[in-house]
């Protein structure tokens, strides 16, 4: 198993980051790393909280896990802290509050307790 190096993680970290957001295909061709080696990589930065799409989407076409976690870092920036990290990752702030606001009506309706949901089966059956 080949080992990498942190500069060469920090450079793919980059690469797939926004403003970039490179796929793991062509990241995978152009270093000559392999696409599960990278997907590895992305599953743990990821799970680190980092926001990685190694897609070359626009970001309204990001995994609701990644607009949440953008939501989260951005909860308590002012409006100058949030230009940057917008300006950093290829966003707007005005989709980081169209996220935040859905993030929010999506506990707007109330959820069905256990017994409730077993007697809705039950009725279903």
């Amino acid at each position: 198993m080949r080992r990498y190096s942190e500069a060469v993680k920090a450079d793919v970290r980059r690469r797939m980051s926004p403003p970039q957001r490179q796929s793991v295909a062509r990241i995978s061709e152009e270093l000559g790393i392999h696409v599960i080696t990278l997907y590895k990589w992305r599953k743990t930065w990821r799970l680190q909280g980092e926001v990685v799409q190694a897609s070359e989407k626009e970001p309204e076409g990001w995994s609701a896990a990644d607009k949440f976690t953008v939501v989260l870092e951005t909860a308590e920036l002012n409006a100058t802290e949030l230009g940057a990290y917008c300006r950093e990752r290829g966003l707007f702030p005005e989709q980081v509050s169209r996220w935040r606001q859905a993030a929010q009506d999506a506990n707007a309706k109330p959820v069905l307790t256990m017994a409730e949901q077993k007697e809705l089966e039950k009725l279903r059956a």
